[in-house]
């Protein structure tokens, strides 16, 4: 059975199959209305028919099968033009430009065949008296498909010489096509200049920008502009993804993604879809997209693991050489198919050469998750040279020992970075070598310091090799080290115990000259750090500790030692900017953060003198944190930007990811917005390198926020969707998400999803609902109430507006609960396509009553209340001005469907206008023209005198020129001493007016 029983249903089920994704579902739907159309009997019925099997049949990755529908299409035409109407005329020729290119994606279809049909296009647009500019559009797609690049280019240069008429593609995708072949050529400026009106929203068609999105990444790359070729692979992938028919451009998006470092994402979207590997519809697609494939899996193979599992044609698992060795295969034999058919072998050149490319930067940070990210493909630099190090690399590519022991001691002598790394390197080397006790004794101490608090054993078999060798104060600072990273396992105690007697006899041994100023220093300073630990385990448990006093004096006691003696030597210079460090952190639990900040800085700053500056970064994030808390943003600003500059290559990732993310708050917090964004950018990426996804969450959450103020919509919601797959109410807390989701629910109603932003804008409402407070609740319910509306579900609209109505009365906010009515009164009137015109504008007046009495009646409780205030006053009085506003243009569109009762339903309207007037005149006083000074009288000054021109265009309507003349004259009035040209407003108000003026004047009688 069939729903289709003559021509309207036939309408009606092409309509609705249109509306429907793209895909062989919507494809068979259309064959069926096919054979419906075939039942009727009725010619144009089936022309009609045909005509939508081939427009679907195009938004398809299914493009064989439009050659079909196509020729029974123009059979019928030269057969019986008569059964078609403008609109049939209309596309049966424009389907000839589908066709041409449609015939050179099947490799199956000769050459010379194209060639024919080509002539036969030229051939009837002539007759029909249409340009050749889409001939000539069409024989470059086959010229620069087989390499002959000398005619493309005259095609090209005929084309746009060409006039445009019916026939030409719209703008968009005649500028996407030209700028494509400039790209081809080399052309990239030339390219993203035809690009830009596209890509800037000022052309768009059904398929654009998708494709130019897509086209412009890797051209924006060449020209070192990656910020750009993100921002269109965040907006592109969001419009590509839904829509199945543009496998090719989905395959430049991974192919971006391949080739920017972001290999886990590129793995991601060809995991999103896995029916592209299939597709026999479409092979040229299919071989760009499978070419794509192989290109990521090569790289893949490079990161390693090679044996690693990823997605690929249904039907078996694969690994990356199964998947890249499968991907390649399938490509170069469709392009050898190709090359084949036209007799060249420029398809395969083209393939093997974007299989091939080299990645086009190292790391591009796109800010969105990567569920398969890639491991190794974002280490840091410190990292990589940590790891260098702590695998056997030589420095300098020396196996020696005794060189690996000479740099590790020049490494420590210096306080590089990798010293610990450069020992491991050492140690290996030396493992079985006869080495010195001194040497065992470094080696065994610097392995030590490698182990954190599981060190301690180590650092005492240091200590003894240390006294053999005949050092006894290293001996001792070695005994020291022990004791410390014994604090640091919780036994502070134990520690001060331990580090008692190694104190007393290195200041013996230094007063003798038995020992040098380091190794009494090292000492000293390990016995201040235990007081440290102490301290800071007091004030954990208790409050401000009681060995402050005894701390502060330890660390004064490193001061007075190496004071006077650090110039020339890093390390003591090291051990008096720790201990000033020290001293500032003393400040902090003494309530001291003035003092605090200030030692901390010039902590930082004899780490950077001392040509240390790796260490400055902890004490310039720490002085960035009291800075914040002071209220002194420069310097926390100044601060962080610092930490990283000295952090440079050794900084890791977590700590890299949290001084972003705190500098993208600080810069956010004071309007720096689009500098902010790339912090946050940065945050994300270091974050994900950490493998920290809780902290990467976050980054994300602030980076979509900040491209939301933008107005960076597509971006922004691919970011906070991404930010949303890693937030957890456990662990970040409800008020995030609940952000998040009414972030994204804003961006995807900017972008028209509305009912996607209907459902986050419910979540978050659901979420919200919780909270003592309720106005959020409210908010959100609201919201969701209007995306719900946008999308056409009246009735879901009408129960979230009650159910946010609800919340506004139980909070006292008025304003809320007239406007939730009001939209209520709107979804009435339009109502169910079925239901009673009189009874649907009943209940929407009904509705829109209830909204003036709400809002007279807080106002009246306001004028009342002496705490309300005035301009809470006037706000509210504007409320009701605008209630009365749209409660007449409610009653004007009713009467104007209900012919019957149009002279009362006006006069009720004017009735209403004229209130509107009253109150916005009561609000705006007595001003004219509006001065800018006072916004809400300004508002109701021009909500006057345009409730004052409804009331005119009604009073017309209603048979009245005269009373139409006089409130026009009035509103001209009120604007004949402003400055007209300078403010949008009151010029469009004035030109109305006159509009209105000369309309009452010519229906006046003589």
């Amino acid at each position: 059975m069939t729903d289709v029983q003559d021509l309207g249903s036939l309408r009606e089920a092409m309509a609705e199959n249109a509306g429907r994704p793209e895909g062989p579902a919507r494809n068979r739907r259309a064959e069926r209305l096919v054979a419906d159309a075939e039942r009727l009997r009725d010619p144009a019925a089936l022309v009609e028919a045909l005509v939508h099997q081939v427009r679907v049949g195009n938004y398809s990755s299914e493009k064989d099968r439009l050659f079909v529908p196509f020729t029974r299409l123009l059979g019928l035409w030269d057969e019986h033009p008569e059964h078609f109407g403008e609109e049939e005329i209309h596309a049966l020729h424009w389907f000839f430009k589908w066709l041409s290119s449609g015939m050179l994606d099947q490799p199956d279809i000769p050459l010379a065949s194209i060639e024919k049909w080509l002539g036969e296009m030229e051939r009837r647009y002539r007759l029909a008296g249409y340009s050749d500019r889409a001939v000539r559009a069409a024989e470059l797609w086959v010229a620069s498909h087989v390499g002959d690049a000398e005619r493309a280019e005259r095609a090209f240069d005929a084309w746009l010489a060409a006039d445009r008429d019916d026939m030409a593609d719209c703008h968009a995708c005649e500028l996407n096509g030209q700028g494509w072949w400039h790209a081809e050529r080399g052309r990239d400026e030339d390219a993203l200049r035809l690009w830009e009106p596209v890509l800037e929203g000022g052309f768009a068609c059904a398929h654009e920008p998708h494709n130019v999105l897509a086209s412009s990444l890797l051209p924006l790359l060449r020209l070192d502009r990656p910020e750009d070729a993100r921002a269109n692979h965040l907006r592109g992938i969001r419009l590509v993804r839904p829509m199945e028919s543009m496998r090719a451009a989905y395959a430049d998006h991974v192919e971006f993604c391949a080739l920017t470092g972001n290999e886990g994402r590129a793995l991601e979207l060809v995991a999103e879809r896995p029916a592209y590997f299939d597709g026999g519809g479409h092979p040229r697609s299919r071989m760009e997209y499978l070419s794509v494939v192989a290109l990521l899996m090569d790289r893949l193979g490079a990161l390693g693991p090679a044996g690693r599992a990823v997605p690929g044609p249904a039907g078996r698992e694969w690994t990356v050489p199964e998947l890249g060795a499968y991907a390649r295969q399938e490509a170069l034999s469709l392009a050898e198919r190709f090359d084949r058919r036209n007799g060249t072998a420029y398809v395969g050149e083209r393939v093997r050469a974007r299989m091939a490319r080299a990645p086009l930067t190292d790391r591009l940070p796109l800010g969105v998750r990567a569920g398969g990210a890639v491991p190794g493909a974002e280490a840091s630099e410190g990292s990589a040279a940590r790891a260098g190090a702590g695998s056997g690399e030589r420095p300098g590519g020396s196996a020696d020992p005794l060189a690996l022991l000479a740099e590790a001691r020049r490494m420590s002598e210096a306080l590089r970075p990798n010293a610990i790394e450069a020992w491991a390197a050492a140690a290996r080397a030396a493992e079985g070598a006869e080495l010195g006790v001194r040497d065992r004794a470094e080696i065994a101490d610097h392995e030590a310091m490698g182990l954190g608090p599981a060190g301690a054993e180590l650092f005492e078999r240091a200590a003894g090799l240390y006294a053999e060798a005949g050092d006894p104060g290293e001996a001792l600072a070695a005994r020291t080290r022990a004791a410390y990273v014994r604090a640091l396992g919780g036994d502070v105690r134990g520690a001060l115990a331990s580090v008692a007697r190694p104190y007393e006899e290195v200041l013996s041994l230094y007063a003798g000259d038995a020992t040098g100023v380091r190794q009494a220093a090292s000492v000293v300073m390990g016995r201040a750090r235990i007081l440290m630990r102490a301290v800071q385990e007091a004030a954990e448990r208790d409050g401000p500790p009681a060995v402050l006093g005894a701390a502060r004096d330890a660390v004064r006691e490193v001061l007075a030692l190496v004071g006077g003696r650090a110039d020339g030597d890093v390390r003591l210079a090291a051990r008096a900017a720790e201990a000033r460090a020290m001293l500032a952190e003393l400040a902090v639990h003494a309530g001291e953060p003035v003092e605090a900040a200030a030692l901390f800085g010039r902590a930082a700053a004899e780490f950077v003198a001392a040509g240390l500056p790796w260490f400055a970064v902890e004490y310039e994030a720490r002085l960035a944190m009291l800075a914040f808390q002071l209220g002194d943003v420069e310097e926390t600003e100044r601060a962080l930007r610092a930490a990283l500059e000295h952090g440079g290559p050794h900084l890791e990732p977590p700590g890299r990811a949290q001084l972003h993310l705190q500098l993208a708050e600080v810069l956010g917090g004071r309007d720096a917005v689009a500098e902010a964004a790339g912090q946050a950018l940065e945050a994300a990426h270091w974050a994900d390198a950490a493998g920290d996804p809780a902290l990467a969450a976050w980054a994300r959450q602030m980076l979509g926020g900040l491209l939301l103020r933008q107005g960076r919509w597509a971006e922004a919601a691919e970011v906070l969707e991404s930010a949303l797959a890693g937030l957890s109410q456990d662990t970040h807390g409800d008020g995030p998400v609940v952000q998040t989701q009414w972030w994204l629910g804003d961006c995807l109603s900017e972008l028209g999803e509305h009912r996607a932003a209907a459902e986050w804008r419910l979540r978050a409402a659901e979420i919200a609902a919780a909270w003592p407070e309720q106005q959020d609740h409210a908010t959100l319910a609201h919201l969701a109430a209007e995306s719900l509306g946008a999308a056409g579900l009246s009735a879901e609209a009408d129960r979230a507006y009650s159910r946010a109505g609800g919340l506004w009365r139980e909070l006292g906010d008025s304003q809320g609960l007239v406007r939730s009515l009001r939209a209520r009164a709107w979804l009435a009137l339009d109502g169910p396509d079925d239901a009673d015109p009189a009874g649907a504008a009943g209940a929407a007046g009904a509705l829109m009553e209830a909204a003036v009495r709400e809002c007279a009646a807080a106002l009246d409780a306001a004028v009342l209340d002496a705490a309300a205030g005035e301009e809470a006053r006037r706000l509210l009085a504007a409320e009701l001005g605008h209630t009365h506003r749209q409660f007449a243009d409610l009653l004007a569109r009713a009467a104007e469907e209900d012919a019957a009762g149009s002279g009362p339903g006006l006069e009720a309207a004017l009735a209403e206008l004229l209130e509107a007037v009253a109150v916005f005149t009561t609000v705006a006083g007595d001003r004219t023209g509006g001065d800018g000074e006072d916004p809400v009288g300004d508002d109701a000054l021009h909500a006057r005198t345009d409730a004052e021109l409804a009331a005119g265009r009604v009073a017309l309507a209603l048979g009245r020129p005269g009373e139409a003349e006089a409130r026009a004259r009035a509103v001209l009035a009120v604007y004949a001493g402003s400055a007209v040209g300078s403010d949008g407003t009151v010029r469009a108000l004035v030109t109305e007016a006159g509009r209105l003026l000369r309309l009452a004047l010519e229906r006046e009688e003589p």
